[in-house]
C-alpha cells in the first residue's frame, strides 16, 4: 500500500507540475503575443521604422520649445558671400576666420529675453570649416586666430541661461574626395568622417535637441537612412531633419524660407524641400527665415555687410510667426548672423528683446 500511495503522490505532483508550466507558457506566450501587436502599431501610428519611434512626450517637449535662434558664424562672415567657395585648398585661417572674440553669453542671454527656448548652432557649412575642436581634420576654429571650440563655448553658455541646444550640418563638404568647390550637390564623398564629426557632435555637447541637416552640397557618401540610423545610435531622442531629399527617416520637417503650418503642408517647409519620392515619418514641423529682409549684396543668413546693419525684420512680423508656430505646433528657428565680433547685431538684440515682450505680454493676458 505504502508503494502504491507514493505513486499516486508522485503521479500528482508531475501533473501538478505539468499544469504550472503550461501556465506560465501560455501566459508568456501571450505577453509576447501583445508586445508584438502593440509596438507594430505604435510605429504604424507614427509611420515610422520601429527603431526611431519617440513618444508623444518627447515630440511635446521639442513643441514646447516654441522658437530659439539660428546661428550661423564660419567663413562666410567675412567674405560676404553666402556660399564660400573656391578655398579648398586654403589654411589661411587669418584670412578666412580672422575673428578674434565671440560672445556666446550674449547669444544665450539674448535668447533668454526672447523668450527663446533653443539655439540651433551651425557647426559646419559646405567649406568644411568646424566651429569645434574636432580631431577628424584641421580645418577648424582653433586653428584659426580664435582658437576656442565655440560649440564647447556655446553649450555652457546654454546651460548657464537655460537654453536647449540644436546643431546644423552640412551632409558635404568641399573639401572631401571628388567634390567640385563651391557646387551644389557637389560636396564629395568621406562617410567615415561624416560619421566621425557626427559622433564627436553628438558625444562631447550634452544633449542635443535635433539637428538640422543641410542637403545643399550632397550627403557626403552617407544617405540619409543610413545617416539617420547613426545619430539615433548615440542620441536616440535627438531629432534628425534634411532641408531637402529623402524624408523617409526624418522626424522633423525643416522649413527653409518657410512659415506656419500644418505638419503636412509642404508648401509651408518654403521652396527647396524637393522631397524624393513624397514619403514621409515626421513628427514635428520647423521654419527658418533670416532677421534680414531681401537685399542687395552681402549674406542673407551670415553677418552682412555693414552698410546692411540697420536692416531687420519688425517685431511684429517675428511676433506673428511666433503665435502661427504655436497655433500649429512648430518650432521657429529665427536666422541671426553674428557680426565680425562674435556678437549679434544691436539692431537684432533690440527687436528679438521687442518680440520677447509681445511673448510676454500675451501670456500674461492669457
Amino acid at each position: 500500500m505504502c508503494k502504491i500511495q507514493i505513486n499516486i503522490y508522485l503521479c500528482k505532483k508531475k501533473l501538478v507540475m505539468k499544469y504550472i508550466y503550461l501556465t506560465l507558457f501560455l501566459f508568456i506566450s501571450q505577453a509576447i503575443g501583445f508586445i508584438k501587436i502593440i509596438l507594430p502599431a505604435t510605429a504604424q501610428e507614427t509611420n515610422q521604422p520601429t527603431a526611431y519611434v519617440v513618444s508623444e512626450k518627447r515630440v511635446q517637449e521639442l513643441k514646447d520649445l516654441r522658437w530659439g535662434m539660428f546661428i550661423c558664424w564660419s567663413f562666410s562672415t567675412f567674405s560676404g558671400r553666402e556660399w564660400t567657395g573656391d578655398v579648398a585648398k586654403r589654411t589661411d585661417y587669418d584670412k578666412l576666420f580672422p575673428a578674434k572674440s565671440v560672445d556666446t553669453d550674449q547669444w544665450a542671454k539674448t535668447a533668454k529675453e526672447a523668450r527663446m527656448g533653443y539655439i540651433l548652432f551651425l557647426t559646419k557649412h559646405h567649406d568644411g570649416f568646424c566651429l569645434w575642436d574636432t580631431k577628424t581634420t584641421g580645418r577648424k576654429v582653433t586653428n584659426a586666430p580664435l582658437g576656442k571650440d565655440v560649440l564647447a563655448e556655446l553649450r555652457k553658455s546654454c546651460d548657464k541661461y537655460g537654453i536647449k541646444l540644436a546643431l546644423y550640418f552640412s551632409e558635404g563638404d568641399w573639401t572631401w574626395e571628388g567634390a567640385i568647390d563651391g557646387q551644389a550637390l557637389e560636396g564629395g564623398d568621406n562617410p567615415e568622417t561624416k560619421k566621425a564629426q557626427l559622433e564627436e557632435l553628438l558625444t562631447n555637447y550634452g544633449a542635443i535637441e535635433y539637428i538640422w541637416f543641410d542637403h545643399a552640397a550632397g550627403t557626403g557618401g552617407l544617405n540619409h537612412e543610413a545617416t539617420t540610423a547613426w545619430c539615433k545610435k548615440f542620441q536616440p531622442d535627438c531629432f534628425i531633419g534634411y532641408n531637402h531629399g529623402d524624408q523617409s527617416t526624418a522626424d522633423i520637417r525643416l522649413g527653409e524660407m518657410g512659415k506656419p503650418g500644418p505638419i503636412e503642408d509642404v508648401a509651408a517647409a518654403g521652396p527647396h524641400l524637393n522631397m524624393k519620392d513624397g514619403k514621409h515619418n515626421w513628427r514635428l514641423a520647423e521654419f527658418t527665415y533670416p532677421i534680414l529682409p531681401p537685399h542687395e549684396g552681402g549674406a542673407m543668413w551670415f553677418y552682412s555687410l555693414p552698410k546692411h546693419d540697420r536692416l531687420v525684420h519688425p517685431a511684429s512680423r517675428l511676433f506673428d510667426d511666433y503665435l502661427g508656430a504655436v497655433k500649429y505646433g512648430n518650432v521657429f528657428s529665427i536666422n541671426i548672423g553674428p557680426d565680425y565680433n562674435g556678437k549679434i547685431r544691436n539692431i537684432d538684440v533690440k527687436t528679438l528683446k521687442e518680440t520677447g515682450k509681445l511673448i510676454r505680454k500675451q501670456a500674461e493676458c492669457k
